[in-house]
């Protein structure tokens, strides 16, 4: 199956999920067998091509459609970064849906070896050590292309330092195939 079909119904979807807040009539969604698979998705909200609530979850635990609305609603409304979407604000956001792949272990002993190994452009990232945790999607490497700033932005969004490195520290990697409004 092309993925044109399936992008433009999870655009929708989104789309519908924030307007249903403010009383905006929904768009007809394609019934495609894909939409009721679990799936894990991020929904990237952006204005003027600026950020502006990004939300979404890691692992498949619903319905894709669900997924994709629930995580939505979250980006405009429940990103802790930014106020909620005002309904004058609509109009000009840009709604991006991430279809992640199920994140894989990134055994690694060293922080040289992490950055000897990641693929910019390709791979997201999951650091994770002991109660903190942070990701980005593999569109993160369009702004950050060096690995090692890419990684150190990585720990700082966990809230470690830059320059931080331990046993206990753990990685996993994901892919993402991303649809964007024009």
């Amino acid at each position: 199956m092309s993925t044109e079909p399936l992008g433009r119904a999870l655009l929708i979807c989104a789309r519908n999920a924030i307007g249903e807040r403010f009383g905006v009539a929904a768009l007809p969604v394609s019934s495609l067998a894909e939409l009721a698979e679990p799936a894990a998705t991020f929904v990237t909200l952006t204005q003027n091509g600026r950020l502006r609530g990004c939300v979404g979850s890691l692992e498949a635990h619903r319905p894709l459609a669900d997924d994709v609305a629930e995580n939505a609603v979250a980006a405009a409304f429940r990103d802790r970064r930014f106020a909620p979407l005002s309904a004058r604000e609509l109009p000009r956001t840009r709604v991006e849906v991430s279809l992640l792949t199920p994140p894989e272990p990134f055994p690694v002993r060293s922080e040289a070896e992490a950055l000897d190994r990641l693929r910019p452009g390709i791979d997201g990232l999951i650091l994770s050590c002991g109660h903190r945790r942070a990701t980005f999607l593999p569109q993160v490497w369009e702004s950050l292309t060096d690995p090692r700033q890419f990684l150190a932005e990585l720990k700082l969004k966990a809230g470690l330092p830059a320059d931080f490195w331990d046993e206990q520290l753990t990685l996993a990697r994901y892919g993402a195939q991303k649809w964007k409004e024009n």
